[in-house]
């Protein structure tokens, strides 16, 4: 936690100051940080600490204090170690997306974080795995319907925060009781849900990146299957459904769009009529703008897909009374043959042709060609 990290100090691209430790979860580039005044038009800094919390303090003693820096803050009792994850105008603002008010009582920064400090901090976050071990074995034995997912030191190592999961409430007064006689230090249940729980553990998606919930996602929004069948999604809940067990919260990253791509397709309800038939809503692609007919209600027969603007056209004219011939505009297209490459040359152009072998005819009967002729005729 020593390392510096900073870019490169070329002219052009990311403002090295916003740059901070990219191992953190919800790690956010301050591209403000750069401007002169930034530092002094606030005195707010956030914070943050193990996994996804964070915290916003006042830095009443003007410390010198960047972003990735190491810093101890107060906290009750005693203080906590965290790094600084933004400083500036962008604090107000996410301060504001927290629903916190700048005039809140807000904690203060007491220092940059000394050596001392670390090796409280480093002593304290080895006991974690160790204390949650035995906090659920507690939890079991008192027979309480809860999942203790992780638990939290404080940098000096005087308070310990317990994350739980549960359906519903549960009395741990004596869970408390026995964790303070068991770890010697203050006790804080906090209570997260399933998706929390997925974002302080981590971990990858099916598309191949980190969890949405533990690199940028803070706040979470319900997610409903209406959010599926307006993108026309399977709606089979083990694609739906993330680590966490629930819905997936990409699932609403997109929806707007369809909705409002969906609004320019013609409805459902609607048959169309040709000369010669009558076309029933099959299936339609919405970002394309497509749509797919059939002749048979209940099934997929003489499938045909148009524009929906050539569709929005053909219930206009059915208003009117009128039937085109065909769905397709200027009729219907016949459908272009597959081409069989191996048709296109003999596919025994690559074999080597045998060469026929001369015959010797000089043996032959009535052949002279190659008897000896004599020197002198014969008297």
């Amino acid at each position: 936690m020593e390392q510096d990290y900073k870019c490169c100090n070329c002219q052009r691209g990311l403002c090295a100051q916003g740059c901070g430790r990219d191992e953190c979860q919800l790690n956010v580039h301050d591209y403000l940080a750069d401007l002169p005044d930034n530092q002094t038009v606030t005195d707010l800094v956030e914070v943050q600490f193990k996994n996804t919390r964070k915290g916003f303090y006042r830095n009443d003693n003007h410390l010198n204090i960047q972003k990735g820096d190491i810093v101890a803050v107060e906290a009750s009792p005693g203080h906590d170690i965290g790094i600084v994850t933004m400083t500036g105008r962008l604090v107000a603002l996410q301060m504001r997306k927290a629903n916190l008010r700048p005039d809140e009582e807000i904690k203060r920064v007491y220092r940059i974080a000394r050596q001392t400090d670390m090796e409280k901090y480093n002593e304290a976050k080895e006991r974690e795995h160790d204390t949650m071990i035995r906090s659920r074995q507690a939890a079991k034995d008192l027979g309480l319907d809860m999942k203790i997912g992780d638990v939290e030191f404080q940098g000096d190592g005087n308070k310990a925060i317990f994350y739980y999961i549960a359906e519903g409430r549960v009395d741990f007064r004596e869970l408390i009781k026995v964790l303070a006689e068991l770890f010697h230090v203050r006790i804080e249940m906090r209570q997260i849900g399933v998706r929390q729980e997925a974002g302080r553990i981590g971990g990858f998606g099916p598309c191949g990146r980190e969890l949405c919930c533990a690199t940028w996602i803070r706040s979470f929004q319900s997610v409903g299957t209406a959010a599926a069948r307006f993108q026309d999604v399977s709606l089979n809940p083990q694609k739906l459904a993330g680590q966490c067990a629930k819905l997936k919260c990409c699932m609403n990253y997109e929806v707007d769009q369809y909705i409002e791509a969906g609004r320019r397709l013609p409805s459902r309800e609607v048959v169309l009529q040709t000369l010669n038939s009558d076309y029933f809503f099959f299936k339609a692609d919405i970002l394309s703008n497509m749509v797919t007919y059939s002749t048979d209600k209940r099934s997929a027969a003489n499938l045909t897909t148009i524009p929906a603007r050539r569709a929005l056209d053909i219930i206009e004219m059915n208003r009117r009374g009128e039937k085109p011939d065909s769905l397709e505009e200027g009729g219907p297209k016949v459908a272009p043959r597959p081409v069989d490459l191996a048709a296109q040359d003999d596919l025994n152009r690559f074999d080597k042709k045998k060469k026929k072998k001369k015959k010797n005819r000089s043996n032959e009967p009535g052949n002279d060609k190659g008897k000896p002729t004599s020197s002198a005729h014969e008297e």
